[in-house]
């Protein structure tokens, strides 16, 4: 598919995402929001694909934000239906993929693009990133799950703190907050993703998609994250990928697991 705003390739079982546009800083606006929507669903649906990289294009910002002046003069309805349609279309979208999401974070992720990168599995910047929600300083709060995301991943008074500042963190703070899991040169963030990658083909994607479930269930109101575990650790029983990865592991060899998904 050719995409205006993003660049999206395959290297192997790997597809990687780029938000491009570098002019705007890889600024978030509604067609590159449908655009990420499209291709990340295309890469799902891919069973050859087995994780996700995003990152942006440049070596300035993973994405700077949201693009303001799309929104500057919305109304109390429009600034609701952007946030819904937002949250729905990309950023839940994300985060409840089976197929796993890294975020490659290569310069600034601010406002929307710290909310981009939350949405993901996980994250890893390089050195020179800088981090932040700086929506208050325009008079808003974070629209995409910010204020949801961030204190389930820093703690309530850290983000809190983000929040209200409007300040930024810079990699390591970031990492050693809890933000990100590591942090890389920035010539080496793709390929150090790239490795990450290769450990997670090694196993069950079946597996995995179920653990991004059971996981995720524990961040839902209303919902018991042990039961989802259960029924999940249940349902592996049933699979291809659990009967070749037992009977491999009996036969001492390695597994290869058909990854057949529901």
């Amino acid at each position: 598919m050719n995409y205006q705003n993003i660049l999206s390739e395959t290297q192997g079982a790997v597809a990687i995402i780029t938000i491009n546009r570098p002019k705007k800083l890889n600024a978030l606006n509604r067609e590159t929001i449908q655009e990420l929507h499209e291709a990340f669903n295309e890469a799902n649906e891919d069973d050859a694909i087995k994780v996700i990289i995003v990152t942006g294009s440049g070596d300035k910002a993973f994405v700077a934000g949201a693009d303001i002046s799309e929104f500057a003069n919305y109304s109390v309805k429009e600034g609701k239906n952007l946030a819904a349609k937002g949250q729905a279309l990309l950023f839940d979208f994300i985060e409840n993929l089976s197929t796993p999401v890294i975020a490659a974070i290569n310069g600034f992720a601010l406002g929307g693009g710290l909310e981009l990168a939350m949405a993901c599995h996980f994250r890893v910047a390089s050195d020179n990133a800088k981090m932040g929600l700086p929506e208050v300083s325009l008079g808003v709060i974070p629209g995409y799950g910010g204020t949801q995301r961030l204190p389930q991943l820093i703690g309530k008074g850290r983000a809190m703190e983000m929040i209200m500042t409007a300040s930024m963190i810079d990699a390591e703070t970031a990492c050693s907050y809890g933000l990100v899991n590591h942090v890389k040169k920035q010539e080496e963030l793709i390929s150090f993703c790239q490795n990450i990658s290769a450990k997670i083909l090694r196993n069950s994607t079946v597996a995995i998609g179920a653990a991004i479930k059971a996981i995720n269930a524990n961040f839902k109101d209303g919902i018991n994250g042990f039961d989802i575990e259960i029924k999940q650790f249940g349902k592996c029983f049933g699979t291809e990928d659990f009967a070749e990865g037992t009977t491999a592991f009996l036969q001492k060899r390695k597994a290869d697991f058909p990854g057949n998904r529901d």
